[in-house]
């Protein structure tokens, strides 16, 4: 490809996807996405910080998307906030699925990611919070709706794309679990 044919960037992304499942994240180079792209090195990392970055760059978007809805929502309790906020996330993430199969699949077999992947949750949890305290809501409250909202977005997000059900539909039936974890139930017998 010519280095002058538009969108660069999106052509290093299914570049390096590519390459990553063929030879593994570990055996390939920024040289060889970029030459897969038909881009030079140079341009690569006018996009990305690094081969790590390709992985995750839709960190921010998403961080800003619950950040956002959690600052939407009028009058709720936390949870039913982040929720909220979760599922607007995942109609925001619907229509990139095959990329995000391809991304997990990629984190899965390459240790050197998953700290990256707890990372990136991390700092979505802690955004989460912050955007709730900024509502009011107490701060060891926040906390905890913030990491259970990150908690339903990652297990909805490993249901998504392995069934055919779509990601806000996912992101209900695991608040579904959760409603239930809680539930009044039978004592248990001793």
């Amino acid at each position: 490809m010519a280095r002058w044919e538009p969108d660069a960037r999106g052509r290093l992304m299914l570049a390096a996807l590519a390459l990553y499942t063929e030879r593994g994240y570990e055996q390939t180079t920024v040289a060889d996405i970029a030459q897969r792209a038909g881009v030079t090195e140079r341009t690569f990392f006018r996009h990305f910080a690094d081969k790590r970055e390709v992985l995750f760059d839709g960190s921010g978007m998403l961080q800003d998307t619950v950040v956002a809805a959690i600052a939407a929502y009028k009058e709720a309790p936390p949870l039913d906030v982040v929720g909220a906020a979760m599922e607007r996330a995942a109609v925001a993430m619907q229509d990139r699925r095959d990329f995000a199969r391809q991304r997990a699949a990629i984190i899965a077999a390459t240790p050197s990611l998953h700290e990256r992947e707890l990372l990136k949750l991390a700092t979505l949890g802690t955004a989460a919070a912050a955007a709730l305290r900024d509502r009011g809501v107490p701060p060891v409250a926040a906390a905890l709706a913030a990491e259970l909202g990150v908690a339903v977005f990652k297990v909805a997000f490993e249901q998504w794309i392995t069934c055919q059900l779509d990601f806000p539909a996912c992101i209900r039936a695991t608040l579904d679990e959760l409603s239930a974890l809680h539930s009044p139930s039978p004592a248990p017998r001793p």
